[in-house]
């Protein structure tokens, strides 16, 4: 396996800037690693509706609890992405070095803190009120991921050097072969095969970290050739650097913030569902988990257009920047429009995997629901695109502070307190639930298109300037100065 990544990474492809045909060679990588990642989730909630009813009814809320925990160190970590970016773009190879070990430095602090919140499931669990059936899974998957932070939070830092200077293939070739890793440990550990006992819903949380152990591996040994050859050069650039630390939590900060709203956002709607039963709770999981199967490759985009608008913005070519948003969001929305039309006309085929082993007529009155709520599902996916391509474009040029203002508004204006009051005040209503849910992803993807269309990220950087010495004594030379006096603006934030 390390032999066929080495050949992967050896090269960056460079084609035309702004072309689709360079969107193309790091986007499909992404896209097809992303979606991996999202086929990983299907498959665990696959076994998991094989395995009970209450098994997948448990899977959302405790996976969700622990992405709410994890999002805001997660999304921190993963905004190195835009650091090497930039610092790619700048031809800056030590500060890249330097940028990742600083990643790794917060991602094993984080990953031992996220263990502390496994003393608390049953607590929480007991006081969410969900059915008695469901807590006790709740919180022993909840319990088993937090354990497993520190396997999740390596692998997010370690890939950026790969991500972010646009070699996403490498990423691809290990979240690929992580996915078959974790979907053989899956079936083992739920049901007890070869030397692993039945374990049902712990084995599926187990499987999962082991999946990201073997992935944090993968990279140790591709990165250990960087650190004795050049430019990079990790063994000389491995001391903690504060003001990289720094400037990592002053932009990272607010898009990990706005990681931990948006999931926040997301646990607490899901929560309020699981209030109806564990009929209703299984519908969504369901519905949420085939919306992976278009949102996670988006999102996949998504990381591409950071790492061009990254790489271009540290060029001081904004401009190039733009028209690789653009070209990103027609491919993109493109996704989410074809995956809309399958859960529209062919909600059938898609359940066909989840009724293949469940008990039918249980299954039936679950399957009913999901047919209804993927209307929803596609109604919004365009929308999502936008939110995620655009957002994306601006985070990657350092406008994060607005990212997270506007999700922070949007996912407890637009989609927490309207579904609770609808609940106090009309009644448990899984249709107005989700309509709430559909306003929210709507509303999202045009703020974040007009916040893209004003050019004001066109202005910034997050990397700090070059000093250089010129016919007239010092001059900053910066790409970011450049961009600014391209675009005529100034430095903001916001």
């Amino acid at each position: 396996m390390s032999d066929e990544l080495t050949s992967i990474d050896e090269e960056v492809i460079r084609w035309p800037a702004g072309s689709y045909r360079e969107l193309l060679a790091v986007a499909l990588p992404m896209v097809l690693s992303a979606s991996t990642q999202s086929m990983m989730h299907v498959v665990d909630r696959v076994y998991l509706t094989w395995y009970s009813k209450e098994a997948v009814a448990a899977a959302l809320p405790a996976g969700l609890l622990f992405w709410s925990c994890l999002s805001l160190p997660f999304g921190i970590v993963s905004y190195l992405n835009a650091f090497v970016a930039q610092y790619e773009g700048a031809k800056r190879p030590d500060r890249v070095s330097a940028s990742v070990w600083q990643g790794v430095y917060f991602a094993i602090l984080c990953g031992l803190l996220l263990m502390l919140p496994a003393i608390w499931a049953e607590d929480f669990f007991q006081f969410v009120g969900h059915s008695p059936d469901v807590r006790p899974l709740e919180a022993s998957y909840f319990r088993w991921l937090s354990l497993g932070g520190l396997t999740v939070m390596i692998p997010a830092a370690l890939s950026c050097f790969f991500s972010g200077r646009g070699q996403t293939l490498v990423v691809l070739a290990v979240n690929a072969s992580s996915v078959l890793v974790n979907a053989g440990l899956d079936w083992a550990m739920i049901f007890g095969r070869g030397p692993f006992p039945e374990m049902g819903i712990p084995g599926a949380a187990i499987a999962t970290n082991l999946a990201n152990l073997y992935a944090t591996i993968c990279y140790i040994v591709l990165l250990y050739r960087y650190s004795i050859r050049g430019p990079y050069y990790f063994s000389r650039h491995f001391r903690f650097d504060w003001h990289l630390m720094r400037d990592l939590l002053r932009f990272g900060g607010p898009s990990g913030m706005q990681m931990f709203l948006d999931v926040a956002g997301f646990t607490a709607f899901i929560m309020i569902i699981g209030w109806i039963g564990p009929n209703e709770l299984a519908a969504t999981n369901i519905a949420f988990n085939l919306n992976t199967l278009a949102f996670t490759p988006v999102i996949g985009v998504g990381i591409a257009v950071s790492t061009l608008v990254g790489q271009r913005i540290g060029e001081g070519r904004p401009e190039l920047a733009a028209t690789s948003t653009w070209k990103g969001f027609v491919f993109g929305g493109g996704i989410m429009l074809i995956c809309g039309a399958f859960y529209v006309f062919l909600p059938q085929i898609l359940l066909v995997p989840y009724a293949m082993y469940a008990d039918g007529d249980d299954f039936q009155s679950t399957k009913d629901v999901v047919v209804i709520l993927l209307r929803f599902v596609a109604l919004y996916s365009f929308f999502d695109a936008m939110a995620i391509i655009f957002g994306s474009a601006i985070r990657a040029a350092g406008d994060t502070v607005f990212s997270m203002l506007v999700t922070c508004a949007c996912a407890w204006g637009l989609l927490v307190v309207p579904t609770y009051l609808t609940w106090r005040f009309y009644g448990p209503s899984l249709f107005w639930s989700w309509t709430w849910c559909s306003i929210y992803v709507i509303a999202l993807g045009f703020i974040f298109l007009g916040r893209f269309l004003s050019g004001r990220w066109m202005t910034m950087s997050i990397i700090e300037p070059v000093p250089a010495v010129g016919d007239d004594g010092p001059v900053n030379n910066s790409v970011a100065s450049v961009a600014a006096a391209n675009s005529n603006g100034s430095f903001e934030q916001i």
